[in-house]
């Protein structure tokens, strides 16, 4: 085929959407004749559609260095600015505020147009990370919209009601920041935004509604993912990010057997192209290894997150608890809490209670129970007061007052079961259990025990099952307790601390976390309070 029939051929391509022809016979031409910076650009689009971003990256920053040598400044910088989306996407945060730096430079001088609209939206989105002030990005948005009016730029408009919706959500005005987003997506539906801004304003969205517990939200935004991304290329970037965000429904639904089959290769194929995306997926994946009992493949699956750049936490914090070390995990979650941003932090805040109050430490638990509830208050989503809710009764619960701890669990599991949370649907019916134990009610309290051992068997949530059906086993005994074990549980009858109780054994502080979250397993109890009142019921004083 002669150069220029190879050429046209490869445009053809690229007008019909068939990216492997398009990438094939550009990448031809490109190793005779060299290619013409549009079709540069077509095939830098070709290799993104494709899933080869790392192969994308590098011809669109070919295309750069043609345009700025043309002294094409605002198409030069169009291009830096796309580029920072991109490397931002995949995860390398500090090449994408350089090329967000050559498009400001780029700019500086020019008469307005649709470019300086474009890096004023980065920007912003990039400020609201780091400051979480979002006043000045409430100022931006509206900046923005006058922008997006003198150039007749529907991009632009859309990106500024996301800008309006994200500073709205962060003032604490939920809903109405909601509302801002949802007009947003009205122009990705109509196609008048281009995919790369509208692939991210999805996950900027999805994973909003993730930080907040929000799975009635984030169940509705991944199904219109979906539905964008049906009609595209089975190779597409997004196609795999949907598949994610999917996943991490399905884990919170209870269906840990497809996320187990699926979500390690998915992650594997974000890598390169939504490092935090397959992060995610890797941390998701190892949430459901570390609740089945597989502290090795849930430790591997953490380890590939941090790889790609997410804190693995508070899982790993978790599974270091479940392996006897409650000081590792919570000198974890505390170096976790003190890296974070409020959203971020609320995540973290309610195993951190429940870790404080395993360790004895009531003031600790108490103001980690009441920053969550001062946050879930903020937002007023369902998920954090649910969170803050469960905070609360562990704290209530260990101080010994079941009787205010019950009407917060209960709440709690309301939102559990309406959002479908298996896991926490269990965990909060032995909390309920523990509460109404406390207030005589045996026969509720075995129900709930029933309820959560039930939940935990079609889960497959062996060392919960195990741990409880030790625990409720007739004719167990002392619940297979060890003599050593029954020592220890002496002693905390009498409110001895770790230190105290390893002192009168001589044994380590180490030793008797250990053997306190055997106790724990054994008679499915989760505090030293519950704990000492079952050891008198059954005669270990």
């Amino acid at each position: 085929m002669a150069e220029p029939d190879l050429i046209t051929s490869a445009r053809a391509a690229y007008a019909r959407r068939d990216w492997p022809a398009a990438r094939n016979g550009l990448l031809a031409a490109r190793t005779t004749t060299g290619l013409a910076l549009p079709d540069l650009e077509a095939l830098a689009d070709a290799m993104w559609w494709l899933g080869r971003v790392p192969e994308s990256l590098s011809v669109a920053e070919e295309l750069y260095r043609g345009l700025a040598g043309a002294g094409d400044r605002p198409a030069a910088a169009m291009k830096a600015i796309i580029l920072s989306l991109q490397w931002g996407t995949r995860g390398d945060l500090m090449v994408a505020s350089g090329w967000l730096n050559r498009a400001r430079r780029l700019l500086q001088g020019l008469p307005e147009g649709p470019e300086q609209g474009y890096l004023l939206y980065l920007q912003s989105v990039m400020s609201l990370d780091l400051e979480e002030d979002p006043g000045p990005v409430r100022a931006a948005a509206a900046e923005l919209e006058a922008v997006a009016g003198r150039q007749s730029d529907p991009t632009l408009g859309c990106l500024a009601r996301v800008l309006a919706g994200l500073a709205g959500v962060r003032a604490g005005r939920t809903e109405e920041g909601f509302s801002e987003l949802d007009e947003a997506m009205l122009p990705v539906l109509a196609g008048d935004v281009a995919p790369v801004w509208a692939g991210d304003i999805y996950c900027t969205v999805i994973y909003l509604c993730h930080q907040l517990g929000d799975l009635a939200r984030m169940r509705a935004w991944t199904g219109a993912l979906e539905h964008w991304t049906a009609g595209q290329s089975a190779t597409f970037v997004y196609t795999g990010v949907t598949r994610i965000h999917e996943l991490q429904l399905v884990s919170a639904e209870g269906g840990w057997d497809a996320v187990e089959r699926e979500i390690g290769a998915s992650s594997d194929n974000l890598v390169n192209a939504h490092g935090w995306m397959a992060g995610a997926g890797y941390y998701e994946l190892g949430e459901v290894r570390r609740l089945r009992g597989n502290a090795a493949g849930a430790m591997a699956a953490y380890r590939r997150a941090r790889d790609v750049g997410v804190d693995p936490q508070p899982g790993e914090a978790l599974l270091h608890y479940a392996a006897g070390d409650s000081a590792l995990a919570l000198n974890q979650l505390r170096a976790a809490l003190g890296e974070s941003r409020l959203l971020d932090r609320a995540r973290l805040l309610l195993p951190a209670t429940e870790l404080a109050v395993d360790q004895r430490e009531a003031a600790l638990a108490d103001a980690l129970a009441s920053e969550l509830e001062r946050t879930a208050a903020r937002f007023a989503s369902a998920g954090l007061q649910a969170w803050a809710c469960q905070a609360r009764g562990t704290v209530l619960l260990a101080a010994g007052r079941g009787d205010e701890a019950l009407p917060l669990l209960e709440a709690a599991a309301r939102t559990y079961r309406a959002q479908r949370a298996r896991y926490r649907t269990a965990r909060i019916h032995e909390l309920l259990a523990s509460s109404r134990r406390s207030l005589g009610q045996a026969g509720a309290a075995d129900a709930d025990v029933a309820t959560a051992l039930a939940i935990y068997r079609q889960l497959g949530a062996v060392p919960d099952v195990e741990r409880l059906e030790r625990g409720a086993a007739p004719g167990a005994g002392r619940s297979g307790l060890t003599a050593r074990e029954c020592e220890v549980l002496a002693l905390i009858t009498t409110g001895a601390s770790n230190r105290q109780v390893a002192e009168a054994l001589v044994i380590s502080e180490k030793t008797v976390g250990r053997h306190l979250a055997n106790i724990f397993g054994k008679i499915g109890l989760s505090t030293r309070t519950a704990a000492a009142g079952w050891a008198r019921e059954h005669g270990i004083t």
